[in-house]
Formats: C-alpha cells, sequence, structure tokens
C-alpha cells in the first residue's frame, strides 16, 4: 500500500510541475503581439491558456506543444505567428524543452505547410536572419513596459 502511495505522490508532483510549466509558457506567449494589431495574441484569441501541453520526456526534459488558431482561415501571418512564439518560448523558458508549434487543426487553409515551416529548424533560422523578418520579431515579442 505505501508503495501505492508513494507513486501516486511522484505522479501528483509531476503533474503540479507541468501545470506550472503550462502556466509559464502560456504567461510568456500571452504577450506577444500580433505583427498587424497593436493588440497581443491573447486579446486577438489567437493563443488561450489551454493551447499549451506540456508533457514530461523524463525528469530532465520536456515537451511543450503550442496549438494557435490564427484569426481567419488564410491569414498570411499566421508562419511569422508561429515564429514569434519558438522565438519568445526558445528565449524565455527556464527549462530544458523540444517545442512543437502547430496550428490549430482545421483553422488554416494552408496549416500543414506552415506547420512544417515552423518545426523546421533550418527554415526557422533562415528565416531569423532575414533582418526584416528579425525586427518585425523582435517588435512582437518585445516585453509590454
Amino acid at each position: 500500500d505505501e508503495e501505492f502511495v508513494g507513486s501516486r505522490h511522484r505522479e501528483t508532483r509531476g503533474h503540479t510541475k507541468q501545470r506550472k510549466l503550462q502556466q509559464k509558457c502560456g504567461d510568456l506567449i500571452r504577450t506577444i503581439r500580433d505583427p498587424e494589431k497593436p493588440n497581443t495574441l491573447e486579446e486577438l484569441e489567437v493563443v488561450t491558456e489551454s493551447c499549451v501541453e506540456v508533457q514530461e520526456i523524463n525528469e530532465e526534459d520536456y515537451l511543450v506543444i503550442i496549438r494557435f488558431t490564427p484569426t481567419v482561415p488564410h491569414c498570411s501571418l499566421a508562419t511569422l505567428i508561429g515564429l514569434c512564439l519558438r522565438v519568445k518560448l526558445q528565449r524565455c523558458l527556464p527549462f530544458k524543452h523540444k517545442l512543437e508549434i502547430y496550428i490549430s487543426e482545421g483553422t488554416h487553409s494552408t496549416e500543414e505547410d506552415i506547420n512544417k515551416q515552423i518545426n523546421d529548424k533550418e527554415r526557422v533560422a533562415a528565416a531569423m536572419e532575414n533582418p526584416n523578418l528579425r525586427e518585425i520579431v523582435e517588435q512582437c515579442v518585445l516585453e509590454p513596459d
């Protein structure tokens, strides 16, 4: 019986840590600004707390999955928003993680292409080498005063 209680306690502790990490991710992405509007992604309901999922890979590593919803099905900025999410989380997450970012299923006309693009290290690196694109991303991920 004690063994059962012990494993259950560990499970709860792990779950609590995942919730905290999920909230941390949510707090980080909610302040990202939309590339075209003065609003944050949270205000536009592009991201919500429920769009963040954190899974434990092992004691040191976590898989963070973000599913965001573009404002319109043909949103031309979906890739850029994905890039902003990736940059902000990679910079600010205080724990080891693997990051996967997707468009919520069925919310964008080219979601498969965009999902491939924003989860491809080479393409992300290439995009961030473009000074204009980098400038936009920097403006979007800037912490509000």
